[in-house]
């Protein structure tokens, strides 16, 4: 019997304290950061994939991090966090509005190097990078990754775009090389906010991430959807490609496709709450080009499952949600 594709996560475990997220006076903590992500993967991949978390956890929050791994159904057998001598990340999240907050970061996970990364990646047939800390990878090992990986990546630059000053407050930051960090994906996401930081035309940007040799840009869009920018000729995943990134097997020939795709009603429902859903977005739209669909296809089912996470509380218990059985939250 021929063995599982293993998709690859790099990501970061933080454990989230949410103040005005709803009505209740006192906060809430639960999983946040590379959970949702996890969470949406284990719904969307088809049944010949398997999930290989690439993360780091540390030793005050390790057991609870097993205890979220095991509840997935995707898990390969193998996978499992490499415990690290320091405090967790912790992030405190005040939202303002519905899709507007503020984040104060504590904790200190170290990120990989490619000595600590390369032997980890060795029988990884796809990757989902998602910078949920903004540390988990510098730009020479995001190279390195994307010389030596076979197969497709996908990125949503998130923290990269976010400093932390000494309070640990997240403050918003320009990305010094963003075409650099698009020459080591094959699918890059971001946010509108983030756009406007890479670039003031969000146009001229799309082009650079097209002709970098992204296949697909998305840009969320909170509760009014998302927007996708297509290279000319992509429509789907080839997994027998020698390499996604070589210039040999990029698509060639017709126009730039671009469309809004608006959220569901669901998304925009009150009293939802929106963490964790560009997550659940990319994590799913990943999934099933994947398993083969075509891009709009995806894409589609991305929003539905992004929107459907809006009427779930953290991450414990998503996956069951966005399958559409019985969750606890």
């Amino acid at each position: 019997m021929s063995r599982r594709c293993r998709v690859g996560v790099i990501g970061t475990f933080v454990w989230d304290i949410i103040h005005g997220r709803d009505a209740r006076t006192v906060p809430i903590e639960e999983w946040g950061g590379i959970t949702y992500a996890l969470s949406a993967l284990d719904a969307a991949l088809d049944p010949d994939w398997e999930l290989v978390p690439i993360v780091k956890v540390g030793a005050d929050l390790a057991p609870r991090a097993h205890d979220f791994l095991r509840s997935l159904r995707r898990l390969a057998p193998d996978a499992a966090p490499v415990i690290v001598p320091y405090p967790n990340n912790r992030v405190e999240l005040v939202y303002r509005d519905a899709e507007r907050r503020s984040e104060v970061l504590r904790g200190g996970i170290p990120g990989w190097t490619w000595i600590g990364l390369a032997p980890l990646l060795r029988d990884i047939d796809a990757l989902y990078v998602n910078l949920i800390s903004g540390f988990e990878l510098d730009l020479d090992t995001m190279r390195l990754i994307r010389q030596n990986l076979r197969g497709p990546i996908y990125c949503d630059v998130h923290s990269l775009l976010l400093g932390v000053d000494a309070s640990g407050l997240r403050t918003p930051q320009p990305l010094a090389d963003a075409a650099a960090w698009f020459r080591c994906a094959d699918f890059v996401q971001a946010n509108e906010d983030e756009m406007a930081l890479m670039a003031p035309d969000p146009m001229a940007l799309s082009a650079a991430a097209l002709g970098s040799g992204v296949k697909v840009l998305t840009v969320t869009l909170g509760a009014r959807g998302a927007v996708y920018f297509a290279a000319p000729g992509f429509d789907r995943l080839d997994l027998a490609a020698i390499s996604w990134h070589d210039t040999s097997v990029r698509a060639s020939g017709g126009a730039v496709r671009s469309a809004l795709v608006p959220s569901s009603s669901s998304a925009n429902a009150q009293g939802g709450d929106p963490t964790g859903c560009g997550d659940v977005f990319g994590a799913t739209f990943f999934s099933r080009l994947l398993a083969g669909d075509i891009m709009t296809s995806a894409f589609h089912a991305a929003i539905h499952a992004a929107a459907k996470n809006v009427g779930h509380r953290g991450a414990t218990g998503l996956a069951h949600h966005l399958r559409g059985e019985l969750s606890f939250s």
